[in-house]
């Protein structure tokens, strides 16, 4: 599964930039940044059952560790894209990168699973900020149109490379002490920071900011993840379940009357009304649901059901992530032969193959054969989401483009929250973990087919 990515917003300048001092140092900067985020959003499945060794707590505990990180990123990266035009990439960088460091020594010495919580909630925040802002200092640093695309194909790699090291690096680091994980990225950030200086700035421009349909963005999702997360265990008839989705279904109505009715929607609805648009945001979303539910669940399967050391587990993910990053520029020259529509579909189909795959593994299968059964999962999502951002982005006016690539990765992002929010809470309302397990991956399957099936579309619209 590709790395998040973003977008970049384009508006009126009021201020130029200064040339760039050095643009490899704000290519470093960029890489840096994107792949210390995106390290963060699978290092820490790994240590989560010795997270609640060390810091108690239930599942739902532990799902919040993970999904406090992606839902605050999701929620906000297409404000922080406007914060950043509006400040400068270079100072939004800069805040953006402070706030992650600063949020991860509080996860590294977090007394309780709240205070890890609240500290992750917090990380995603200056996540939001650094993924944007990343990308912006090489469209800054580089004018000229063949070298910012290789500096986006060297950004691009190091996301690659630092999700699919992330389970591996995860593993190794709780084997010694899992806080770890969160230290590592203290000197990560702070070279970022210190680097920052050598690069050039960006041109601030005039942005006006949506804050109706932002604060009710984040209510929705945060009302929705804590009504599914928590439900799993209070049960959906609880009053504070039934509170968190009232609150959700209403925040939602304000964010779609917000965009409707506003001057400077987030998201303009009659972009939505593209048959291309809708599909690719279905398509990303079910498909990263099911990649970071595949991930959190399995990482919980190979150690407390099968009994493998944090390492071991870490190098149980590496097929599956390793192929990912390995095989995403494929996906480029699949589309162009085959062309986008079969080649999502295709990837969408390989998915599905591998979900069923686990599903019907017998119980006392060794653990390498299921690591060899997770490859599918990966590799269906790396042949499914770089064409299908590419078919979206050809899909709209130019002009439309940052909107589009920055609606269909919040999407994306909202797909991984949720995903773990509703594969943990099938898992609590289960007598076992296996069931659990076996229905969620069905679920998915299921999900992915039926977008799979509707990726048909595609073909015929783009004729």
């Amino acid at each position: 599964m590709s790395s998040p990515s973003t977008t970049l917003h384009s508006s009126h300048a009021t201020g130029g930039a200064p040339p760039a001092r050095s643009p490899h140092a704000s290519l470093a900067v960029a890489m840096l940044g994107f792949a210390v985020v995106t390290l963060d959003t699978q290092v820490v499945n790994v240590a989560l059952p010795d997270v609640s060794t060390d810091l108690g707590g239930s599942l739902s505990g532990l799902q919040w560790v993970v999904t406090g990180y992606t839902l605050m990123f999701s929620a906000l990266l297409l404000f922080a894209g406007t914060f950043a035009d509006r400040i400068g990439a270079r100072r939004a960088y800069g805040i953006g990168m402070t706030v992650f460091v600063v949020a991860s020594a509080v996860c590294g010495f977090a007394p309780s699973l709240g205070w890890l919580v609240a500290a992750r909630i917090v990380q995603g925040v200056g996540a939001a900020l650094v993924t944007p802002t990343s990308l912006a200092l090489i469209r800054a640093a580089y004018q000229e149109p063949a070298a910012r695309a290789r500096a986006i194909a060297y950004w691009a790699m190091g996301g690659s490379i630092a999700a699919a090291a992330g389970p591996v690096l995860g593993g190794a680091l709780t084997q010694l002490d899992w806080r770890l994980i969160f230290f590592l990225n203290l000197p990560v950030g702070v070279a970022a920071v210190l680097v920052l200086r050598r690069g050039g700035g960006s041109p601030r421009t005039v942005v006006p900011f949506d804050w109706t349909g932002q604060i009710a963005a984040v209510l929705a999702l945060g009302g929705l993840t804590f009504a599914v997360i928590e439900g799993g265990e209070l049960g959906y008839g609880h009053p504070r379940i039934l509170i968190a989705f009232g609150v959700a279904l209403v925040a939602a109505a304000v964010f779609l009357t917000a965009q409707a009715r506003g001057r400077h929607p987030m998201v303009p609805l009659d972009l939505l009304r593209s048959r291309i648009v809708s599909v690719a945001l279905a398509v990303g979303f079910v498909n990263m649901a099911g990649f970071y539910g595949v991930v959190f669940l399995q990482s919980l399967y190979f150690q407390q059901q099968r009994g493998a050391s944090p390492l071991v587990t870490g190098l149980l993910f590496l097929p599956m992530t390793g192929l990912v990053a390995a095989l995403n520029p494929l996906a480029a020259r699949a589309a162009v032969r085959l062309g986008a529509a079969a080649t999502i579909i295709g990837g969408q189909l390989f998915m599905v193959g591998g979900l069923l795959g686990l599903v019907l593994l017998p119980v006392d299968a060794p653990t390498w054969l299921v690591a060899a059964v997770m490859v599918p999962v990966g590799v269906g999502g790396s042949f499914t989401v770089p064409p299908t951002t590419a078919l979206i982005l050809d899909s709209v006016p130019p002009q439309r483009a940052g909107t589009a690539s920055g609606v269909f990765n919040t999407f994306r992002q909202m797909g991984g929250s949720l995903g773990v929010a509703g594969y943990g809470a099938v898992v609590a309302t289960q007598a076992g973990f296996r069931p659990g397990l076996h229905i969620s991956l069905t679920a998915t399957a299921v999900l992915i087919t039926l977008t799979a099936v509707a990726s048909l579309m595609l073909r015929s619209a783009r004729h």
